[in-house]
């Protein structure tokens, strides 16, 4: 059975930073796209960000673009989310997933992703 488990969420003040993980288990996913969403309440769910196996695809939503950097570890089947510059804005529930399917190419969808972390809790005051 497929886990993923995320880390690090928490309190910060704006300007501050957060380092998200996210550490699968039941298979592994040296291949699959592994990425990072977040919803804010009464809002929809939204990509954030996400990396190829290789490391070598990245795709940034543009709002995150320069404050945040992925990174995933294979040997440890774990994917990170480096948070800097927060701004309140940032507050959400911050999910990890997995698209299996794809290889090379990043979709932003959240339909396209096949698992699916319970989320951490990021709150950034003002």
């Amino acid at each position: 059975q497929v886990q993923l488990v995320e880390s690090g969420g928490g309190l910060v003040q704006a300007g501050g930073s957060l380092r998200l993980s996210c550490a699968a288990s039941g298979r592994t996913f040296r291949t699959a796209i592994m990425g990072w969403f977040r919803q804010a309440p009464a809002k929809e769910r939204e990509f954030v960000a996400a990396i190829s196996g290789s490391g070598l695809i990245i795709k940034y939503a543009a709002s995150v673009e320069g404050r945040f950097t992925i990174s995933r570890d294979n040997a440890k089947n774990t994917v990170y989310l480096q948070m800097s510059s927060l701004k309140p804005e940032d507050t959400a529930v911050y999910y990890c997933a997995v698209d299996r399917d794809t290889v090379r190419y990043i979709y932003t969808a959240f339909t396209e992703y096949d698992y699916w972390g319970q989320g951490t809790q990021v709150t950034v005051s003002s």
